[in-house]
């Protein structure tokens, strides 16, 4: 049975990438319903913008970051960019500076062509993002073949890791007790992402170009690559109340993936601190993006995760809005924030373990908080309003600040 599923799944995908070579008017005759897509639906090719230096950035925008890198780089001289994205129908709602939807991305051979062919002439620097394809079926999917054949003609071209595209489960669960790769059930999962973070890590060998990482923790998966920080327009999370002013902490946690933040690991423990009448406890889930500044406003502490030992957007939009982070952040990480920016992170320390009593020294010391919490938009001015992610940039980039 499983020599015939196989079989099942290679005719298919033959099938699919048959299709692709199609034009649309006659593959979406012969496509499942749930495949489907109608002229309308394809945008016209992407058009560059006028300047010397001409940045195309795609395709996962994970929190805005595709769009926000873009923005970055343009704070270079002579530097204009472009950030692309697929789009799911029930996404977060990130700003894109252009989108199409995941259908046709996937689906639509005439779209995949007409971008290929628009990038390659308009723009001089592409990055891929998360290691995807950025071209769907022009080359049946497979991004090396589309950055060589972009770098064969003459443009330059990029890798940029956002998490577990790059990171080894294998190497995380050695180095970090609440590993959520460690001791579980769904090893298949582990696997999966191991084959993964093996693949993109050949990628980047193979390939040899500039690469870069969201986050510290993935330059032990990548050494070479150079840190690019996560951004964040800090005026977009501006808050006029100052934090731990009320009579008890509210405190959110808004994991995007509960398993992967640790949210099990600590949810209890702050469930009966909150049942203890000691803090006030709001757990919330996919909130679109528009709505987020308003949840960190009305709370005094956000908690990041648990469990991968770094700290990320949510933490930086947190920290934005002048609220006091607890996460859990790896020494590597801490130690490589501080050799680069010469500051410390704003952010607490907890541990599953330590959570509960950080909680607590938090509500019986709030004036002490409040100076951290404080601490928070001045350190993402610095390190996350793009201005050192525009210098990260510049040599890939063949500018200077």
């Amino acid at each position: 049975m499983t020599v015939i599923t196989e079989i099942v799944r290679k005719a298919g995908i033959a099938f699919r990438l048959v299709l692709g070579t199609l034009p649309d008017a006659v593959s979406v005759r012969l496509r499942p319903k749930s495949r489907r897509f109608s002229r309308a639906d394809v945008p016209p090719p992407v058009q560059a913008p006028d300047g010397d230096v001409r940045l195309y950035s795609a395709p996962a925008n994970f929190a805005a970051q595709g769009y926000q890198w873009a923005r970055a780089a343009e704070r270079l001289p002579g530097v204009v960019a472009v950030n692309m994205q697929y789009r799911a129908s029930g996404d977060f709602g990130f700003p894109a500076d252009y989108s199409v939807s995941d259908v046709v991305f996937a689906n639509s051979g005439d779209w995949a062509r007409r971008q290929r062919d628009a990038v390659a002439d308009g723009f001089t620097h592409v990055m891929f993002e998360a290691e995807r394809s950025i071209f769907g079926l022009a080359f049946q999917g497979f991004a090396e073949r589309e950055a060589r054949w972009l770098l064969g003609r003459g443009v330059k071209v990029g890798l940029a890791s956002l998490g577990t595209d790059l990171r080894s489960p294998v190497r995380h669960a050695q180095v970090d007790r609440w590993s959520p790769f460690r001791d579980i059930l769904d090893q298949d999962w582990v696997r999966t992402l191991e084959a993964r973070a093996q693949r993109n890590r050949k990628l980047f060998e193979r390939l040899g170009v500039p690469s870069f990482v969201a986050t510290p923790e993935l330059l032990l998966d990548w050494p070479d690559a150079s840190w690019l920080p996560i951004v964040v327009d800090p005026t977009d999370w501006q808050s006029s109340r100052e934090a731990l002013t009320g009579e008890r902490p509210i405190v959110l946690h808004a994991p995007t993936n509960p398993a992967v933040k640790g949210t099990a690991l600590i949810e209890p423990t702050v469930q009966r601190l909150s049942d203890e009448k000691l803090i006030d406890y709001e757990r919330i889930i996919k909130v679109p993006a528009a709505e987020m500044p308003g949840r960190y406003a009305a709370a005094d502490v956000v908690l990041d995760q648990f469990a991968l030992g770094i700290y990320a957007t949510t933490s930086i939009e947190a920290m934005a809005a002048g609220r006091l982070v607890v996460a859990h952040l790896h020494d590597q990480v801490r130690e490589h924030i501080r050799e680069v920016t010469g500051l410390d992170a704003p952010v607490v320390e907890a541990t599953p373990d330590t959570i509960g009593d950080v909680l607590r020294d938090v509500a019986e010391r709030p004036d002490h908080y409040r100076k951290l919490a404080n601490a928070g938009p001045g350190y993402v001015g610095a390190v996350h309003s793009g201005a050192l992610s525009a210098r990260v940039l510049a040599p890939f980039l063949g500018r200077a600040e």
